[in-house]
């Protein structure tokens, strides 16, 4: 399998959060003031729905008789709004426009520890994490003048979330991320963490070359972008989150998200302070299983953060398979992946994109402590 030159910690964190860092506050003055702002909620989730057409299925329903893959569940196609033009919208989820996707099975849930394990012990197959990097993979797409790593931080390894004690400045991310040898996804943690207990909570330190790994082994694929944010909403159009217009309720939790103050104090009012069980929250209407938080979730695509503004107005986008390759001013050096449905970490002070219209970039041989996937199948879609 192609192996991409950007992973670890050096390039990722002077390029990679570098530039996530940046782009909050660069974005944020586009960004309204969050759910708990009397004018957040989008205008779009009380009137903007009026021209649309029922989701009609592009392709039949399974026949009746038809056993389910095992873990999955049918989502019918139809067309909808992609993206938002609500006032919680990030640059790169603008503007809204209609795209149509085909029906196609989707697993209910994010690919879990035991699952993830089978694979491993059935094929031998060995993460990114635990591959130690070569200077010649990190020097290759670094910016011009970038001095080399140290020797010694050449080895297998993968950031952590290491919440800091106290508060801390929001553009400072070093705070709560740590270059951890040795954390993979048997160690999430680092050498002294396992996975007893965790069996059933999703897979996390996998790169994108590794959930591809997973899903051909599978007989499966990695969902679009468009899919997934079609699965995401569970036939909800134009709504703000996955449950609907409602902001995320303490009281009766519908994902696994940051509570509390980011990154140092988190209240765990949901239960968890890291990832949760699958299937631990209320599925959104098409069954499926933590379409926001808890982990990010890998699709196919390539990230490009200003798709949207290339698509011609008022044409509909039938099944898009996403860019031809990956594009970010923020982040020249770096080729991306998309990645959908926030973490255990989005919260209101820092980021709300566990909505099913946010989007995000990761490079595609780099896992993280927060990152996972789910699988897709069906025929005839053409792959980026």
């Amino acid at each position: 399998m192609k192996r991409y030159p950007m992973r670890k910690w050096y390039l990722l964190f002077l390029l990679g959060f570098l530039a996530f860092g940046i782009s909050y506050f660069v974005t944020k003055q586009f960004a309204a003031p969050r759910f708990n702002s009397p004018i957040s909620k989008s205008k779009a989730d009380a009137s903007d729905s009026s021209d649309l057409k029922p989701a009609v299925e592009s392709v039949p329903k399974p026949d009746e008789g038809q056993h389910p893959p095992a873990g999955m569940v049918w989502i019918p196609g139809g067309e909808y709004w992609m993206g938002t033009d609500s006032q919680e919208a990030w640059e790169d989820e603008r503007p809204a426009h209609r795209v149509q996707v085909n029906g196609f099975w989707m697993d209910a849930t994010e690919v879990t520890n035991a699952e993830f394990r089978v694979f491993v012990e059935s094929t031998g197959f060995v993460t990114t994490a635990e591959r130690a990097p070569t200077l010649e993979e990190i020097m290759a797409q670094s910016p011009p003048g970038t001095p080399p790593p140290p020797k010694e931080s050449l080895v297998p390894g993968s950031l952590v979330f290491t919440p800091p004690d106290h508060p801390v400045p929001l553009d400072d991310f070093t705070q709560w991320w740590q270059w951890t040898p040795g954390a993979s996804w048997r160690h999430p943690e680092g050498p002294g963490s396992d996975l007893a207990g965790r069996e059933n909570h999703p897979v996390v330190h996998v790169s994108w070359d590794d959930a591809v790994a997973f899903a051909s082994w599978a007989g499966k694929r990695l969902p679009t972008e468009a899919e997934w944010e079609f699965a995401a909403r569970g036939g909800l159009d134009r709504k703000n989150y996955t449950w609907g217009s409602e902001p995320p309720s303490l009281t009766k939790p519908q994902a696994n998200l940051w509570n509390g103050t980011f990154p140092n104090k988190n209240t765990t009012e949901d239960g968890y302070a890291r990832t949760a069980p699958v299937g631990s929250f209320p599925a959104n209407g098409f069954g499926l299983f933590d379409m926001a938080g808890n982990v990010w979730e890998w699709c196919s695509d390539w990230y490009d953060r200003d798709a949207y503004k290339r698509i011609a107005r008022g044409k509909i986008q039938v099944n898009p398979a996403g860019p031809s390759a990956s594009n970010d001013p923020l982040r020249p050096y770096t080729t991306q992946r998309s990645q959908r449905g926030g973490s255990f970490l989005c919260n209101d002070s820092y980021c709300t994109r566990y909505r099913p219209s946010a989007r995000h970039g990761g490079t595609p041989d780099t896992g993280i402590s927060h990152v996972g996937f789910r699988c897709v199948k069906s025929n005839g879609l053409t792959r980026p």
